[in-house]
């Protein structure tokens, strides 16, 4: 690596007779920068006068370096900025490292402890930096540090002066970055902890041994070279690690139920848990972005309040990626040992595609307290007394892809009257970008909760459908698995019903029993490679209800008539005979029977411009340019370009031909399939990212003729610049 020099610069470091600053001094100095060595040479307090600044100096010409002493004091930094100018000719670097200590328990700190203190650090780096600000300014060009501490970042006994004063730095560092960011100034804070004066006698003596300097001064040192790319950064440097240190803000929540509603103590009581809760914090860089979070952030109330209307809603956000559908397909009997699921299991697969059932998991809610809510008077539901008794599913338009984000909306529509359980009937809306993809609704049976004179149907209940009285059409066998029920719940359901003998004893049951919604991944991936093609984009809808309970290691049976478009399926155990799921069905887009079909899970879609456009664009401009070369290569590549892990357009590279063109293959099949995200696409093509890498991370997918891909590689980077 080509070392990073600064000849032709002139650094001015403050506090630099000793421990950090002399260490900044001396780097700088060795590596071409002309240093301005401030030292006022007082004590830790401040107090007294030494020549520690000359002994530097000499330290850096002895080396071959140039330097000069400075003993202003940073309260009057435009000295020691002239010192820079009337030496060396102009100022590059700013290093506000000077600093005192006066440290006392507030209760008996003086106001001359809180000035000193505020006077060197925060008005001494105000007072140096302000004098070098028009030079760098003019000279568009200028790198300044400002010194914090963690006892500003986190507070500290007997340093209130200290503290404010070091946090004040942050925030003076923060305004400076975004005031200088046109003229190429950046300013970065710097939180050390190192061996010094002002630590001497603090640190325990192991420790302050191994806290050098020397260890920080190269994160510094790279700090204010010209090639260093943040401004407005936090960098804590102790011991030989780097740490990036920023703000976050959490998710934050209304403190109102409706936007007409009043804010009182009691309602901000109530949400004070959602306020605080930092699970989906963010960092924000810029207060115009504090702002827009806030203006969104009352639109998607003022939203939601109108969707809601008088009822009472539970929205909650789910993130899901390759990762989990696969751990799903694993968990609902998934397996290697059938050719037809690796399009479920392997990220990579040009056909990856998640199990539709997959998406019942973000309308659960099951942290939700609609139904205990929603109970009549006298009654309650908690997980003692709850089962989910049937599942409705229905996609509004194409499956989701294969990663992302969702916003849940759910509500209880109605509690029923069953005699001896209550039901509750939970909708679930699930929201991406705040377009509805698809709905779910639940039935949640709550034991020994009825009896309270409710309706004993509802039509807002989508409806389970009868089998047809025939001979099923056909009929799927598999086995579950002994930690059947121990894999599924690492999707999310982690009752314990379903892995602790003694919850499972005390529920009525022998052993552990598998979760209903397991039992209905089996049955939907039997009836989808019968019918659907296994293409879980044929699947329009499902509705199942949940009989009995099955036992790990149980053999599932799914009984399948075909009508229309419609799947009527019923589950039973082979063991016992038991149904287990019924009245179910699968309504589909299109039928595909007699097994598995090869087509992709998810189609390209039009799409409006995309980054890499221009990339295919000049590559088909050199293809045409330079035809034998491309021949050379001989095959025809099929770019699927993905967002969310779905295809929004495609783009072949016709080497046969030569042609380059937008959509899939015109004649024939592509010898090798590639998938990537466009963003994914344009750092390949740039070089930030390593096509090995993005192909080891899952975020370039290969298919077909991967040794005919490598030959495609050095065609790309070769003189014709493809």
């Amino acid at each position: 690596m080509d070392q990073l020099r600064f000849d032709g610069r002139v650094a001015v470091v403050t506090g630099a007779g000793g421990g950090l600053g002399k260490e900044y001094a001396l780097l700088l100095a060795s590596r071409g920068a002309k240093v301005v060595v401030n030292d006022l040479g007082g004590g830790r307090d401040g107090s007294g006068k030494s020549t520690f600044a000359d002994a530097v100096v000499k330290q850096i010409k002895d080396n071959g370096g140039q330097a000069v002493a400075d003993y202003n004091s940073v309260v009057e930094g435009e000295k020691i900025i002239k010192t820079a100018l009337d030496n060396f000719g102009r100022v590059d670097i700013l290093i506000n490292n000077a600093g005192i200590l006066r440290d006392k328990s507030f209760g008996k700190m003086t106001e001359q402890d809180w000035d000193l203190i505020y006077a060197v650090h925060l008005k001494g780096a105000y007072k140096t930096t302000q004098a070098a600000w028009e030079i760098f300014r003019k000279q568009k060009y200028g790198r300044i540090i400002m010194t914090s501490s963690n006892a500003g970042i986190f507070g500290n006994f007997g340093q209130a002066n200290y503290s404010a004063a070091k946090l004040g730095l942050i925030g003076l560092a923060n305004t400076l970055a975004i005031e200088g960011a046109k003229y190429d100034i950046k300013v970065n804070t710097i939180v050390p902890t190192a061996a010094s004066r002002l630590t001497e006698d603090i640190l325990p003596p192991d420790m302050f041994k191994a806290m050098k300097p020397d260890l920080i001064a190269p994160v510094v040192a790279y700090m204010v070279h010209e090639s260093f790319p943040d401004t407005g950064a936090i960098i804590d440097s102790t011991l030989g690690f780097g740490i990036k240190a920023h703000f976050v803000r959490s998710e934050g929540a209304p403190l109102r139920k409706k936007p007409t509603d009043p804010v009182t103590i009691e309602s901000v009581k109530e949400n004070w848990s959602k306020v605080v809760n930092m699970k989906n914090a963010k960092h924000t860089k810029q207060i115009s972005e504090v702002t827009l979070d806030l203006v969104e952030k009352l639109q998607d109330f003022e939203e939601r309040s109108k969707l809601d209307g008088d009822r009472e809603s539970y929205w909650s956000n789910y993130s899901y990626n390759a990762k989990d559908l696969t751990l799903y397909a694993i968990g609902v009997g998934a397996s290697t040992t059938n050719e037809s699921d690796l399009k479920f299991l392997y990220e990579s697969h040009e056909n990856f595609a998640a199990l539709p059932t997959y998406f019942i998991l973000p309308g659960m809610a099951m942290e939700s307290p609609l139904v205990g809510q929603a109970m009549p008077p006298g009654k309650h539901a908690d997980f003692t007394n709850i089962l989910h008794g049937e599942q409705y599913i229905e996609f509004v338009g194409d499956l989701p892809g294969t990663e992302g984000e969702f916003t849940t909306r759910s509500y209880v529509v109605d509690v029923l009257d069953k005699g001896s359980s209550a039901v509750a009937v939970v909708n679930s809306e699930i929201y991406q970008n705040k377009e509805l993809l698809y709905r779910t609704q639940q039935h949640i049976f709550v034991l020994g909760q009825g009896g309270f004179g409710g309706p004993r149907n509802s039509a807002k209940a989508t409806e389970v459908a009868p089998a047809p009285k025939r001979a099923p059409d056909a009929v799927a066998e598999q086995r579950t698995a002994e930690d059947q029920a121990a894999l599924y719940r690492l999707s999310g359901d982690l009752n314990p019903l379903h892995i602790d003998p003694n919850v499972a004893s005390i529920s009525g049951h022998s052993k552990p029993i598998l979760h209903g919604l397991a039992s209905l991944g089996f049955s939907a991936r039997h009836v989808l490679a019968k019918y659907g093609g296994n293409d879980p984009a044929n699947v329009k809808a499902l509705k199942a209800r949940f009989v009995k309970p099955v036992v790990p290691g149980q053999t599932l049976v799914t009984e399948m008539w075909l009508e229309g478009k419609r799947v009527f399926f019923q589950t039973k155990t082979k063991e016992t005979g038991n149904v287990v799921i019924a009245g179910a069905y699968i309504d589909l887009k299109n039928v595909v029977s007699g097994g598995a079909s090869s087509a992709p899970a998810q189609s390209a879609s039009s799409s409006g411009p995309l980054k890499s456009d221009g990339l295919f664009a000049k590559i088909k401009q050199e293809v045409d340019k330079n035809q034998a070369m491309a021949k050379s290569v001989g095959g025809i590549f099929l770019y699927n370009l993905t967002e969310n892990g779905k295809t929004i357009k495609q783009w072949t590279l016709d080497l046969k031909t030569p042609a380059v063109y937008e959509g899939a293959p015109k004649s024939g099949k592509a010898d090798t399939t590639l998938s990537v995200s466009d963003g994914d696409m344009i750092e390949i093509a740039a070089g930030t990212l390593s096509p090995q890498v993005a192909y080891l991370k899952g975020k370039l997918k290969i298919a077909g003729n991967i040794m005919l891909a490598q030959k495609l590689g050095p065609l790309l980077k070769s003189e014709a610049k493809l």
